[in-house]
Formats: structure tokens, sequence, C-alpha cells
């Protein structure tokens, strides 16, 4: 749909564009929002295409390019870390990468922070002796890790490829999430070491099952029987709409990510869900098997189908109606209502705070401020920032050239 300008202010499908486009000009059942963006409507383009899953990646590349004001645009463009453990090499290294490849590595995540990721990868760094050298190569003698024993120094020979792998494969698992098989492999392995009276190399491996154990525990969520799922949770109130997401791996929660947006106060909970999910996963690469919500989409068969072929296996999309799969959407949504009240709380008592301290009239809603830089009297540059509402708005940040200078006394 474009205007009068030819700007694109909606993009959407239908297998019959006909019935479509009669739901947006009835009389009756119109909310706020369809009434406006109708009355902008000047003409419609369309595009035929030879099947709903070609329409569907049409629709979402289209948004993408035009970014129309009426449909759900997710703003965000952050990357997630995650976990790569090369395994096709022969001395594998693990490391952290934002950036997700087609190369034969294997890949775990996401990890909502940085933090979080840094967190696991420095506790296998701890407690297994796999290289941390970037360029690996022989060398002429071993590094200080193999020295203080969190390295098997295979640039020097001295572990072999099995033996190296034997801990590669402990530390996929860890990362899968498969606590008990790691576990077990351990303790077999320490008994070995115990019987042939190696109590040393016995009480590194009981130690390395306690520091397991230890972050498997705070890893846990209690009641989740699933293994690789995302759960989206929706809140909205009369101006802002909060969606939460909570990322499973392995029957453990990895962490979560929250995304707001604005003016869609008149649009239907499952439309806005629909608009967010195929935004958001059509541009990922690592996929659930399971994505769980509250509300049933009208698109649901064909995102599931588009979704299985991307990520070549089967993904599903389900709103359970009981049980503790309902009980883990209500806490996405409870969440979802939290951040976004937090959020709203903080600019509010900001304001406030701010109104009070200046004694201002009214709430100080849009601010500018200004800061002058210069070399001993020259060359002198002003730079603004902008507040609206309490939020950094960096699109409206200016930078003056000053190029007269009128001084009083």
């Amino acid at each position: 749909m474009k205007d009068k300008n030819d700007t694109v202010i909606y993009v959407g499908k239908a297998v019959v564009l006909r019935n479509r486009v009669r739901q947006y000009f009835r009389k009756n059942n119109k909310t706020a929002r369809i009434e406006k963006m109708v009355s902008l409507i000047d003409h419609f383009e369309y595009i035929v295409v030879n099947s709903e899953d070609e329409a569907l990646i049409l629709e979402c590349n289209l948004i993408k390019k035009y970014r129309p004001r009426f449909n759900v645009l997710l703003k965000d463009d952050k990357t997630y870390p995650y976990i790569r453990v090369d395994v096709k090499a022969d001395y594998p290294s693990i490391f952290m990468t934002r950036k997700l490849q087609n190369d034969g590595a294997k890949y775990f995540g996401p990890y909502a922070n940085s933090g979080s990721a840094k967190e696991m990868l420095s506790f296998i760094k701890e407690r297994f002796q796999v290289r941390q050298c970037k360029n690996f190569k022989n060398k002429d003698r071993a590094c200080l890790n193999y020295h203080i024993k969190k390295c098997l120094a295979p640039c020097m020979g001295y572990v072999n490829k099995e033996e190296y792998h034997k801990q590669i494969d402990q530390i996929m698992l860890l990362l899968e999430g498969k606590i008990d098989v790691i576990i077990k492999e351990l303790n077999q392995e320490m008994m070995q070491y115990a019987e042939k009276q190696d109590y040393e190399k016995a009480a590194e491996i009981r130690d390395r099952i306690q520091a397991i154990e230890r972050v498997s525990e705070k890893q846990k969520v209690s009641n989740v029987s699933e293994h690789n799922i995302d759960v989206i949770g929706l809140y909205k109130n009369e101006m802002t709409v909060c969606i939460e997401i909570f990322f499973i791996r392995g029957s453990k929660m990895i962490g979560r990510e929250h995304y707001f947006f604005d003016d869609l106060r008149d649009m239907e909970e499952s439309e806005i869900m629909a608009g967010f999910i195929k935004q958001y996963y059509f541009e990922k690469e690592d996929l659930p098997n399971k994505i769980m919500m509250r509300f049933a989409l009208e698109e649901k068969e064909t995102i599931e189908s588009y979704l299985s072929k991307k990520a070549g296996r089967k993904v599903t999309l389900k709103s359970p109606q009981k049980g503790e799969k309902l009980k883990f959407v209500e806490m996405a949504e409870l969440n979802s209502k939290i951040t976004l009240e937090n959020k709203l709380k903080d600019k509010s008592e900001l304001l406030l705070e701010l109104k009070e301290v200046l004694q201002l009239e009214n709430l100080p809603l849009k601010i500018e401020s200004f800061d002058i830089s210069n070399m001993a009297g020259n060359f002198v540059v002003a730079g603004m920032c902008v507040a609206q509402k309490g939020v950094i708005k960096r699109n409206l940040s200016r930078r003056f050239k000053i190029k007269t200078v009128v001084r009083t006394r």
C-alpha cells in the first residue's frame, strides 16, 4: 500500500488478494490504526509469486527494505554471542563469536549477553586443557598454559588426537546441556585413574565433576522438560508493546532478550506476534526446535514450513493450553510486563526528579544539551545531544562549527 507520495506504508500478503484488501475497507470494526492507514492509501502495488513460502519471504524482505510505518518493525540490529568449536580441526580451538558461518564448525548459543558466554568460556578454559592459542603450529617449546596445566600442548606433540578429542567431546556435551552423560563418563574415568593409583589425576577429574555440577545448577530452570525451545511473552499498554524471549537449550535457560515497539496499541496481539516472529527468525541461523507463545497464528503452517526448510529439521510453533508449558509462557508474559513497567517507571521518575531540581512548571519531555570545545580559542565546535521523554535520540544529535563568537561583558 502506498500513499500519494509513492511511499510504502504497509506490506502484506494474501492467498486471495481481493478478500484481504476488502477487510481494510469495511465500514465497521476498524481500529484507529486501520482507519489512519486507509485514509493515507493512494494506490496499491502487488507481486504474484508461486507459493506461500515465496510470499512469506518476499513480505519480510520488503518490510526490511521499506520499513513501512504500519507494519511491525524489528529495529534491534544486535547480534548474539555464540561459542564456536572447530570440530573439523585436528586439535580444535574454542572461542566466542558473533558471526555464524556454514564452515563445518559447531556453534552453541545464542547467549543473551557476552557476559554469560564469556563466563562459560572461562569455565571451559579453567577446567579443560584445550589450546588457547589462535595460530596453532609447531613450536620450539610449550607455552605457559602447559606448565600451569591449562593446555595439553598439542603444538609440541605431547598429546595425540584421540585423547585431545575426548576432551572436546566432553565440552560439547557440557554446552549441549547433557550434564548427566558427561558426569557419568568423568566418574568412570576418575575410577580408572584411582584403580591405577594415579590419585593426582583422579582428584583433578573429581574437581572437574564438582565444578560442572555447580555451573549446571546455576543454569537450571525448574519444571522445563524441553531441550531446544524459545518461549515468547507479550505485554502491551496504551503506548508500548514489550516482547520477551527466553532461550532454553538442553533444558537450561541460557538467557533472555526483550524488544519494545511503539504505536501498536490498536493492533491485535496475534498480528504483532506474527510480524515479530517473521522478522526475528527469518534472519537467524540457529533456530530452536520449538517456539512457544500464547497466541495461535493464522500463518502457523506457512511459517513452520519455511523455518523447517531453513533449519533442515522440523520447527514447530506451539500455543500450550495447560500444564508446565503454559506456566512457562505465563512466566515470559509476566517478565515482559515487568520489563515494560520498569522501563516506563525509570523514565517517569527521572523526569519528575529533573522537574523538581530545575523548578519547572511542566515535565521536560524534550531536552537539548550542548558542549562547546575549542583549541586555544580557535576551531570552536559545539555538540548537541537530545533526549525525548527520557530517551536519548541519537538521530537528533548534531555537530555545529561555530564561525563567529560575540563576546559580551
